[in-house]
């Protein structure tokens, strides 16, 4: 949805997480992981300082640019329904936009990479950002406002997925530094558009078009450092391993995760970090569709949030600039908790307690919203902050659910292309509701009952077994 991020968000949400996961590599080379040493000379930058230093400017200014079109939406969507005479159901649409960007545009990304090279693509999501974004406030309805959305959200989807790649590409020493310095970024753009957003917009003379058309500008100056990079002759060369080593928001809890599957799951003597999956069948495992399922859910319930929870705070009296700032709140909880959880987690055989604490966190706010949305607002927008980091723990569970690389790429890529579609109806039934019943009553139901089966298929993904043994 839009940004936990999830999109955490979620994108987000996420939505601040980064992990190895995302660098792995393809079947029969080493993996970027601790477990498992590069070979020698396989760790040396790809490139001399000035490039590697322009390279992590433009990682950060680019992360900075994937979640303001989603998490700085929510603060103004009353005005923006309101100026293109949008209804709750068509409002609903847009925050399920994002799922669908990174269900379908994520999957083009490692094909692109392998022809043009990551770098070419990061520039050519930069522009389609800054494009969306300026084209947004000039809609005159609303099929062109989501026309304008879709192409900044596809534009976030390529480079979101090929920001593990560009990692290692350059930094292939420093992966788990430069995944941090990346997630970071990610979480400060992602709470600072929510943040900001209204305050920015009153400034500027309250017209929510100006207020949303200026984070063009941010991407526009993203454009910048990957044009440069894009020219340098070793960012052309293709990428031939992004195909499998690229999947949609991968990020850095899999370094955990590696270290728990290898200390427990690989026999001794034994290379699960580099073994190949050549006959699994991942849609015949039950774990696998467990992670899946959970993956959506989890999902729609970020995306749920940060399009509808501004909405839900200003309908019960709180200012558009305190919703906004609620909402940077539950989305920044996911920085801290992001870098706990996963570690936590790869020291559990089964990681059902933690569904079940994030769950009972989400219950809470839902009751919250319901009985006194105004009253203790703060404490929710802490609680369902809290609820979302159920991103960077299914992200650690889908690592730990194979006993090899190339299983858990497989793994990945089915987990979150199954998710990400499975989230797509939540948002937007969140908006029908509302529209049918004329307050969030019926809403949070439904959210609820998303929330009791996240949690009941988490207990099922958390179980301690390898997609490898069938089951």
């Amino acid at each position: 949805m839009m940004g936990r991020m999830a999109m955490a968000d979620d994108d987000s949400r996420n939505s601040a997480t980064t992990t190895e996961l995302g660098t792995r590599t393809a079947p029969g080379r080493p993996s970027a992981t601790p477990a498992v040493p590069p070979p020698p000379g396989a760790a040396a930058p790809a490139g001399p300082c000035w490039l590697l230093g322009l390279v992590a400017v433009g990682m950060v200014i680019a992360a900075l640019n994937l979640r303001p079109a989603i998490s700085g939406l929510g603060p103004l969507l009353e005005e923006v329904r309101r100026g293109l005479h949008m209804n709750g159901t068509v409002a609903g649409l847009l925050t399920s936009v994002p799922s669908l960007c990174f269900a379908v545009f994520g999957g083009l990304a490692p094909r692109l990479a392998r022809r043009r090279g990551a770098a070419f693509v990061v520039l050519g999501g930069m522009v389609a950002i800054a494009l969306g974004l300026a084209l947004r406030p000039l809609a005159g309805g609303t099929a062109t406002f989501l026309a304008a959305t879709m192409l900044a959200l596809a534009g976030i989807a390529v480079s979101n997925v090929l920001m593990p790649v560009v990692v290692k590409h350059w930094f292939p020493d420093r992966v788990g530094s430069m995944t941090g310095l990346y997630s970071m970024a990610l979480a400060l753009g992602t709470a600072g558009a929510a943040a900001v957003t209204v305050p920015m917009t009153d400034a500027l003379g309250g017209s929510w078009r100006v207020g949303l058309g200026v984070w063009a500008v941010l991407a526009a100056v993203a454009v910048v450092p990957w044009a440069v990079i894009s020219r340098n002759r070793s960012a052309r060369a293709p990428e031939p391993q992004a195909a499998q080593e690229a999947v949609p928001e991968q990020t850095a809890e899999g370094e955990a995760a590696t270290e728990a599957r290898a200390t427990r799951r690989t026999p001794a003597g034994s290379t699960a970090g580099t073994g190949a999956a050549p006959g699994l069948r991942i849609t015949k495992s039950p774990t696998a569709w467990a992670l899946g399922v959970f993956f959506g859910l989890q999902a729609s319930a970020a995306y749920i949030t940060m399009g509808w929870l501004p909405q839900i705070f200003r309908d019960a009296g709180v200012s558009a600039s305190a919703a906004g700032v609620m909402l940077a709140v539950t989305m920044g909880m996911g920085v801290p908790l992001s870098f706990v959880l996963p570690k936590l987690a790869a020291r559990m055989r089964h990681q059902g307690p933690l569904v079940l604490a994030l769950g009972v966190c989400g219950l809470a706010g839902y009751a919250g919203l319901w009985f006194a949305p105004a009253a203790g607002a703060w404490i929710w927008a802490l609680v369902l902050g809290v609820s979302n980091c159920a991103f960077p723990l299914a992200l650690t569970m889908i690592g730990m659910r194979s006993r090899s690389n190339a299983g858990v790429v497989k793994l990945s890529a089915f987990a979150q292309s199954t998710g990400y579609l499975i989230s797509i109806p939540g948002p937007l039934l969140v908006g029908s509701l509302h529209d049918l019943s004329g307050g969030w009553h019926l809403p949070l139901l439904l959210m609820t009952a998303l929330m009791l089966a996240q949690m009941a298929t988490g207990l099922l993904a958390g179980r301690d077994r390898v997609i490898e043994e069938g089951r």
